[in-house]
């Protein structure tokens, strides 16, 4: 074979990857585009080069708030709509700021493992242990390409077995060595040297490169050069200078080829590029929902003092009127005590309720903030929205409910993307099970060269003899490893198919968890809207009885203490209505939240909440309507 032969050998051997590549193709589903999220800070060509070896600047940590915030806060009071209260969460909430990480650990994960490197994870993400075939975090990464000078400049040629294994990752890989070294060795003979002792000194450069691509075909390539002086008599060329190049080529054919093998690692990460979305929807989800229900908690409490104060003033009234009927003689001194000690019952419960109001108040100014400055710290809520009134049309139809949960919830998205990374798991270990099949291919070349008769250093007369193939070297082979019983890949297998079944079921199991809580969700808005329908009704007539009541206490046809009876009853009424209300207005937030709508039927943009800049104003869907005055 000439050397024009052995290169279009080596040649075809480095495409033999490339050709088997339509057979995988069928094989294996192509992932999908990427995404603007999956890009990362790339390396940089000229005259940016030095831009990969320097850190990244990431944006500066802002703990302040939003100005929004400010902006509602007027003379001393934070009114506050829903669709405020949602866009404040989605600027400021710090739940949402710790998961906005997310989606960036994503996306260091993929540029990781377009490296060739394994990914490292992050929260709700899923890296099958299956996808390692060594050490646990090992990567697609090869040993290096072997260098040295061979057999150039010694004192006798020599070949024997050849093999050039894997190299390199996906990132190319270039290095260098310089090295200069002076060595005297005593001789116990003088036949070959001519003298007793010998004193050389060698300066030696290596230089090599080397890259694996996503088939599983590595290529390396090195340069080495040696100037090499010695006091032995009888050398050919003193100082020589020898130099030598190999390119090696090697393909796995069975075990390791394909992208399955190779490209395992970049598939599941952009699977969990994804995955870090619903992670993320997720908890803005969970944090909208618990503004919203804050809000109708604080809405009641609202309501609650509201119901307490017109209590108090109602027994203060009351017992103003029995010490004057105490006065004229209609009135006994127990109606007056009776009375008294109602006013005392009431205060308490204004106090608790204020109390309890105060304490709401600060839980949602802690959601709605990065921190509570002193003027939020003093200011107090005012709320304009109303708590919804039922509507039939309010309560969907439990099967399209539950249709759109199933396709719609964010946990049902990530364990779907689970177990498309468990089958790729799945694959590679069905590909491990083959015996390691690997074709390679050697070109290398050598020069040797003195002193040069005009004084030039014959560096330059080595390099050419190397690169002619005046001293050439071909080099070819075939590998095969066929593991007899190959009980650890069996192994392997087997629980990459066990974790897969584990998964389905899982999933199965979170479908049915869904279902049964769009069931309640649904049954919560029926027993909602016949609550808050009652709740009405019964404030209506407890309000004419105690009417009734004081019209008869001023006819004289009844006592005081049935009209306080009368007052309890309409007081635990209203706020038996206050309750049915609250319980209605959070009972449609959990509706949303059950079929996966909280972020579309709100009006919420998921890229507002990435960035933490709200765009679009939220639609708060739960709101009934807007109040432009203050609830006292």
């Amino acid at each position: 074979m000439n050397a024009r032969q052995c290169r279009i050998a080596l040649l075809a051997l480095g495409l033999s990857g490339l050709a088997l590549q339509p057979r995988l193709k069928a094989q294996v589903a192509q992932p999908a585009p990427r995404a603007a999220e999956d890009m990362v800070i790339s390396s940089k060509g000229f005259p940016h080069f030095f831009s990969m070896y320097t850190p990244q600047e990431l944006a500066p940590l802002n703990l302040e708030n939003s100005p929004r915030l400010e902006s509602l806060i007027r003379d001393g009071r934070l009114e506050l709509t829903l669709a405020d209260a949602l866009a404040l969460a989605l600027e400021n909430n710090l739940d949402i700021a710790v998961q906005r990480y997310i989606p960036r650990y994503a996306q260091t994960d993929l540029l990781r493992a377009q490296a060739g490197q394994s990914p490292r994870g992050f929260t709700g993400a899923s890296i099958p242990g299956g996808l390692t075939a060594g050490a646990l975090g090992a990567g697609v990464t090869g040993g290096g390409a072997g260098g040295g000078v061979g057999s150039a400049g010694g004192i006798s040629g020599g070949g024997g077995a050849v093999q050039v294994g894997s190299s390199g990752n996906f990132d190319p890989t270039f290095s260098m060595n310089f090295s200069w070294d002076r060595n005297t060795s005593p001789l116990n003979t003088v036949q070959v040297s001519g003298i007793p002792n010998v004193t050389g000194q060698t300066t030696a450069v290596t230089t090599s490169y080397a890259q694996l691509f996503h088939t599983g075909t590595s290529f390396s390539f090195a340069l080495n050069g040696q100037r090499q002086s010695s006091t032995q008599q009888y050398l050919r060329f003193n100082p020589a200078y020898v130099t030598r190049f190999s390119l090696g080529i090697h393909q796995p054919m069975l075990n390791g080829f394909g992208q399955v093998a190779n490209e395992r690692y970049i598939l599941v990460a952009r699977n969990n590029t994804r995955v870090s979305r619903e992670v993320f929807r997720l908890q803005v989800i969970n944090t909208l929902v618990a503004v919203q229900n804050a809000y109708w908690e604080l809405a009641a409490l609202q309501q609650n003092v509201r119901v307490a104060e017109q209590s108090l003033e109602v027994s203060r009234r009351l017992h103003r009127d029995n010490q004057a009927r105490l006065e004229i003689g209609t009135a006994s001194p127990l109606d007056v005590v009776s009375a008294a000690s109602e006013v005392a019952a009431r205060t308490r419960d204004l106090t608790v309720a204020t109390t309890n109001l105060q304490l709401q108040e600060q839980a949602l100014k802690n959601m709605l903030s990065k921190r509570v400055s002193p003027e939020l710290n003093a200011a107090r809520i005012v709320l304009l929205d109303r708590m919804p009134e039922p509507r039939d049309s309010d309560i969907p139809d439990l099967e399209n409910a539950m249709a759109t949960a199933l396709e719609s919830r964010p946990e049902l998205r990530q364990a779907q993307r689970g177990i498309e990374n468990q089958d790729i798991a799945v694959r590679f270990t069905e590909n491990s099970l083959r015996p390691a099949a690997n074709i390679f291919g050697l070109l290398a070349g050598a020069g040797l060269q003195g002193q040069g008769a005009l004084g030039d250093t014959g560096l330059l007369d080595s390099l050419r003899d190397t690169f002619s193939a005046a001293n050439p070297e071909y080099a070819g082979g075939v590998t095969l490893s066929i593991p007899l019983k190959n009980r650890q890949a069996q192994a392997d297998n087997l629980r990459a198919q066990l974790e897969g079944k584990q998964l389905r079921i899982g999933q199965q199991r979170t479908r049915n968890q869904v279902a049964l809580e769009v069931r309640k969700a649904v049954i919560g808005m029926v027993q909602g809207k016949a609550q808050v329908e009652a709740a009405h009704e019964a404030v209506r007539l407890a309000r004419e009885i105690y009417e009734g009541e004081k019209e008869r206490l001023a006819a004289g046809v009844s006592t005081s203490y049935n009209v306080i009876l009368r007052e309890r009853d309409l007081r635990n009424a209203e706020l038996a209505e206050v309750n049915a209300m609250v319980t209605y207005a959070k009972a449609l937030v959990e509706l949303d939240r059950a079929r996966g709508l909280t972020l579309e039927r709100n009006g919420v943009e998921l890229d507002d909440a990435l960035s933490g800049t709200v765009t679009r104003m939220p639609a708060a869907a739960t709101a009934a309507g807007t109040a432009k005055q203050e609830v006292k």
